[in-house]
C-alpha cells in the first residue's frame, strides 16, 4: 500500500522565491545602468579591442569562404547590422539564451518521463512527479520565445536583415543560399514563415504530448490498472520519434543560427547532451531537498544512485561529443569553420568561459560523482548539482553571446539578474504544479519493482 504524499508549497518558500527574483530584478537593472554608463557601452578599451580582434576574425573567415566557393566575398559594411544599442543587445542576448536554457529543462522534464515508460523503468516511479512538474515550463517557454523572436530577431539572428538577400552591395551568397531554410515558401528576406512555423510547431507538439501524458499521469491515481500506462508508453514512444527530429531542428533554428556562416553536423547533440544532463541535475536536485525536507519517503539510496549515475555518466557524454565537435573542426582548420572556436579561446570575455565549462561540467562533476558512495548521498547531489547547472548556464551563454555580441559582451549583473529571475520564475511554476498532485503515484504498475530496488 502506498502513502499518499502531497507537496505543501510554503508560503516560505514563495516568499524566498519572490526575494531570489526581485534581488535578480534589481541585479539587472543596475547592469543596465551600469553597461549603459561604460564607455562606448561595451567597457572600454579592453572590450573594442576584442570586438576589433573579433571584426578581423569574421571579415577574414568570411572573405576565405567566399574564395573558396568561387563568390565574391562580403563587404565589411554588409557584414554589420548593428541595431540597437550596445546595452540593449546585451539585454536581448540574455534574454534569448536564458529562455533557450530554461526552455530546454522543461522539454527535458517531459523527455525523461518518455524514456522511463518506453524503456518500461520501474526505479523511478516514485519521481516520475517531479520531471511532470518541470514540464508545466513548456508553455511559458513557447509564448517567450515567440514574442521574444518578434523582439530580438534584428539584433540577434543577422539572416533576418533583407538586405542580404538583394544583389548589390550587402548580397551575401552563403545566407541566400540558407533562404529556403528560413523563408519557405516565401522570397527570402521577407517574413520567415518556416522558421516561425517550426517553433510554433514544436512547441505545440511538446505541449500536446506532454498534456496527454500528464492526462493519463493523473488518471492513474484514481482508476489503477494497467490501461493508462500502456496508453502512456504508447504515446512517450511517438514523442520521442518527434522529439528525436524536433530538439535538432531547433537546436539549428535558435543557437546555430546565430552564427549564420557557421555550422556543425554535430550542434544538435551538443546542446540536447546539455539540456539532457542539465535537466537530470534539476531532477536529482528537487528530489535531494524533498527528501531533506522529509518528503519522498519511498526514495532510497538506490533511487539516488542511480540519478547520479546518470548525472555522472552524461556528464561524460556531453565532453564527448564536445571534445569530437572541437578536435574535427580543430584537424581541418577550415577558416570559417575555425572562427566559431577561435572568437570563444582568444576573445575576451569567453575565453575564460570557455575553459571553465569543461571544469565546471566534467572535471568537477566526474571527480566528486566518481566513487558509489557519492552518488548515493544528498549532501553531495546537492554539491554537484547546482555546479552543473551553472556550468551549462555558461556553456548556453558561450553558444549564443560571442555570435551576437562579438567583442562586446560580457558576465555582469545584467547577465546574472536575469537568470535569478528566470530561475526564480521557473521554480515558481515547477514547485506549484508539483503542490496541484500527489507527490508520488498511487498506482502505478512498477511501484513494488521500485520499492524493492537495490544497485
Amino acid at each position: 500500500m502506498i502513502a499518499e504524499e502531497k507537496y505543501v508549497f510554503a508560503s516560505e518558500t514563495k516568499r524566498k522565491l519572490i526575494v531570489l527574483g526581485l534581488v535578480g530584478l534589481a541585479l539587472f537593472v543596475l547592469g543596465i545602468f551600469m553597461t549603459m554608463g561604460s564607455e562606448g557601452g561595451h567597457g572600454g578599451k579592453g572590450h573594442a579591442s576584442s570586438a576589433e580582434i573579433t571584426k578581423n576574425l569574421v571579415a577574414s573567415a568570411d572573405e576565405g569562404a567566399a574564395k573558396e566557393h568561387g563568390e565574391s566575398h562580403v563587404t565589411a559594411g554588409a557584414a554589420e547590422h548593428h541595431g540597437s544599442p550596445t546595452w540593449l543587445k546585451r539585454v536581448y542576448t540574455s534574454l534569448w539564451q536564458n529562455n533557450i536554457f530554461f526552455a530546454g529543462i522543461g522539454i527535458i522534464g517531459l523527455f525523461f518521463i518518455a524514456i522511463q515508460y518506453a524503456a518500461q523503468a520501474g526505479w523511478s516511479a516514485p519521481i516520475k512527479r517531479i520531471p511532470l512538474a518541470m514540464g508545466h515550463w513548456i508553455p511559458f517557454a513557447g509564448v517567450l520565445m515567440i514574442v521574444l523572436w518578434f523582439i530580438v530577431k534584428g539584433d540577434i539572428f543577422h539572416w533576418t536583415h533583407h538586405d542580404l538577400y538583394v544583389p548589390g552591395e550587402g548580397f551575401d551568397p552563403i545566407i541566400n543560399g540558407k533562404s529556403p531554410f528560413f523563408f519557405w515558401p516565401l522570397a527570402g528576406g521577407t517574413f520567415p514563415f518556416f522558421f516561425v512555423f517550426r517553433m510554433v510547431l514544436f512547441f505545440g507538439l511538446w505541449y500536446l504530448f506532454f498534456t496527454l501524458i500528464k492526462k493519463h499521469m493523473l488518471a492513474e491515481d484514481i482508476e489503477g490498472g494497467n490501461g493508462h500506462w500502456y496508453s502512456m508508453r504508447k504515446l512517450s514512444a511517438y514523442f520521442l520519434v518527434i522529439f528525436a527530429v524536433s530538439s535538432s531542428v531547433s537546436a539549428w533554428d535558435w543557437v546555430m543560427s546565430i552564427d549564420t556562416h557557421w555550422f556543425s553536423t554535430m550542434f544538435g547533440w551538443y546542446v540536447f547532451a546539455s539540456w539532457w544532463v542539465t535537466g537530470l541535475a534539476v531532477i536529482a536536485l528537487i528530489v535531494a531537498n524533498l527528501k531533506t525536507a522529509g518528503y519522498l519517503k519511498m526514495v532510497n539510496g538506490n533511487h539516488l544512485h542511480d540519478l547520479g549515475k546518470f548525472i555522472f555518466g552524461f556528464s561524460i557524454f556531453w565532453t564527448y561529443i564536445w571534445f569530437c565537435q572541437f578536435m574535427l573542426i580543430y584537424y581541418a582548420n577550415i577558416p570559417e569553420e575555425t572562427i566559431y572556436f577561435y572568437q570563444r579561446m582568444k576573445v575576451a570575455p569567453y575565453s575564460w568561459i570557455f575553459f571553465a565549462n569543461l571544469f565546471l561540467n566534467f572535471v568537477l562533476p566526474f571527480l566528486l560523482l566518481m566513487t558509489r558512495d557519492a552518488k548515493r548521498h544528498v549532501s553531495m547531489l546537492k554539491v554537484v548539482c547546482p555546479i552543473v547547472i551553472v556550468g551549462h548556464w555558461f556553456d548556453f551563454y558561450n553558444m549564443v553571446t560571442p555570435g551576437v555580441m562579438q567583442g562586446n559582451g560580457g558576465i555582469g549583473f545584467l547577465e546574472i539578474g536575469l537568470g535569478l529571475v528566470f530561475a526564480a520564475f521557473f521554480l515558481y511554476v515547477v514547485l506549484s504544479n508539483l503542490s496541484k498532485f500527489s507527490l508520488v503515484a498511487k498506482n502505478h504498475p512498477f511501484m513494488n519493482e521500485s520499492m524493492n530496488h537495490h544497485i
